[in-house]
């Protein structure tokens, strides 16, 4: 199932400014920030190249990781080192995104993994494809990929 990402085409724009911008964040010292700041940015790399070349779902959920975000909760790593504060609606760039202001990078960061899991979980039970699910996988996929956005912008309008 090659998955359609017309979705992607309004924040496709800025993907190569914000991999530009968590490049040069993760030179930080800091292991487990960089590791967190990678991982972003590869997930963000997974998009971008995913739309470019019509990559389908099962593809794009295997690659995807989260890996770094569960190994700092194992290390009780505070995520207002990402960024303090709450997402405020000046973060917020994509309307589809409102519903997160009042939040902050811990609980998005929660949410993002949240949604590997699940993607991962029911790519695993239905045959290792999500080819024939019943849930809206493009549509998960997207709100996983906008999530991730929003968490990169709000981590970047510190540093402006």
């Amino acid at each position: 199932m090659i998955m359609q990402l017309e979705w992607i085409k309004t924040g496709i724009g800025p993907i190569k400014d914000l991999i530009t911008f968590l490049n040069k964040e993760s030179k930080t010292s800091d292991v487990i920030t960089r590791q967190l700041i990678r991982e972003l940015r590869d997930n963000l790399n997974i998009f971008y190249n995913a739309y470019k070349n019509n990559v389908s779902a099962d593809i794009i959920i295997d690659m995807l990781s989260n890996k770094a975000y569960q190994d700092a909760i194992d290390k009780n790593y505070k995520f207002k080192k990402l960024r303090v504060g709450d997402i405020e609606p000046y973060h917020v760039l994509d309307e589809r995104n409102r519903r997160y202001v009042g939040w902050n990078a811990d609980k998005l960061m929660d949410k993002i993994d949240e949604k590997i899991v699940e993607l991962k979980n029911l790519k695993q039970m239905n045959g290792n494809s999500v080819a024939q699910v019943k849930n809206n996988v493009a549509l998960m996929i997207s709100n996983l990929f906008y999530r991730i956005k929003l968490l990169v912008d709000f981590i970047r309008s510190d540093m402006k």
